[in-house]
């Protein structure tokens, strides 16, 4: 049975970058990889919004800073450019390499059931992603709020995709409750 474009399955397509801020006024791109070699971003073939409705042809024309610099087909000027801000872009999974021992995608971490290393059940990843600290894990805990843990060796030894779990053993003193926040006008 054929998908449409709104109703494909998450696990099919990865996000492989985020377009930022135009360069110039010919309509160059910004350009945050999400790849391991950042300019391989370009050699996925065309690449798609999160709904499959709009594709995307980049051209890496070069680099600035952390940022790639790229060309988008049809970007012709900086008001087309500009209104790409922000924009993610995907690719489907088997246009990707294939994963090694103890490498993921993190859309793969989303929805995992985390637990700790004694097997009791702490709460569901949420989130996976790296700001430039290094990569984290974003756990929800049922009815508590949420727990950001390195994504690290030590601290979530185990990622188990086809069981649905991590296990999470995280520094001393993350899991437990911070002091509370002043209140306002309270002194202290």
């Amino acid at each position: 049975m054929a998908t449409s474009s709104s109703q494909r399955p998450k696990d099919e397509f990865i996000c492989v970058g985020l377009i930022g801020s135009p360069r110039g006024l010919k309509g160059d791109l910004r350009v945050k990889s999400f790849t391991a070699n950042a300019k391989d971003i370009a050699s996925y073939g065309k690449l798609t919004d999160q709904s499959g409705e709009r594709s995307f042809e980049l051209k890496v024309t070069g680099k600035h800073k952390e940022l790639l610099v790229v060309r988008i087909k049809g970007v012709e000027d900086r008001t087309a450019a500009e209104a790409l801000t922000g924009q993610e872009l995907y690719a489907e999974r088997d246009q990707l390499p294939a994963t090694q021992e103890d490498e993921f995608y993190f859309s793969d971490l989303v929805g995992l059931d985390a637990q700790l290393p004694d097997g009791t059940p702490f709460g569901q990843v949420i989130l996976a992603d790296d700001f430039g600290g290094g990569p984290f894990l974003e756990v929800k805990a049922a009815g508590q709020s949420s727990v950001l843990v390195p994504f690290t060796k030590a601290a979530v030894p185990t990622v188990d995709i086809k069981a649905g779990k991590v296990v999470i053993d995280p520094p001393e003193g993350l899991l437990e409750p911070g002091d509370p926040e002043p209140q306002e006008g309270s002194q202290g």
